[in-house]
C-alpha cells in the first residue's frame, strides 16, 4: 500500500516538471534589458472606488507622497474606465510635493469594464 502510494506521488510530482528547454518564458536573455522594479503595484477594489471610500483616497495620497520623495523621476499609472480618471489623479496628485511634481509623471491607461483598475508606481523610463 505504502509503495503503491509513493508510486503515485512520484508521478503526480514528474507530471509537473520541465526540462530546461520546455518553458521559454523561464529563459532569460542577456541582451534583454530588464524592466524596472516597481515601488507600488496594487489593484483598486471596484466597490471602494464606488464608493469613494476615504481609505482609498488616502492610499492614492500616499502614492503620490512616495513617488514625490524618490530621487530619481517616477511615472505613477493609473489603469481605468476614462470617466474615473479625475478622481484618482486628483487623489493620487494631492499627496506629491509641489517643489518635486516636474518629477512625477502620471500616466492614464483606460482599461475595458471587465478589467481590474490599478495603479503602479515606478522609476521613469
Amino acid at each position: 500500500m505504502l509503495a503503491s502510494l509513493v508510486v503515485v506521488a512520484v508521478l503526480a510530482g514528474c507530471a509537473q516538471l520541465q526540462g530546461p528547454n520546455q518553458d521559454a518564458s523561464a529563459r532569460t536573455d542577456i541582451h534583454t534589458p530588464a524592466a524596472p522594479p516597481k515601488l507600488v503595484d496594487f489593484v483598486i477594489p471596484p466597490d471602494a472606488l464606488g464608493a469613494r471610500d476615504p481609505q482609498l483616497t488616502s492610499v492614492l495620497t500616499k502614492v503620490g507622497a512616495l513617488a514625490s520623495k524618490q530621487l530619481q523621476p517616477t511615472t505613477i499609472v493609473v489603469s481605468a474606465l476614462p470617466q474615473d480618471f479625475a478622481y484618482l489623479n486628483q487623489s493620487v496628485k494631492r499627496g506629491i510635493a509641489s517643489q518635486r511634481a516636474g518629477s512625477v509623471r502620471v500616466e492614464n491607461v483606460a482599461v475595458g469594464s471587465c478589467q481590474p483598475y490599478s495603479i503602479q508606481l515606478k522609476p521613469t523610463e
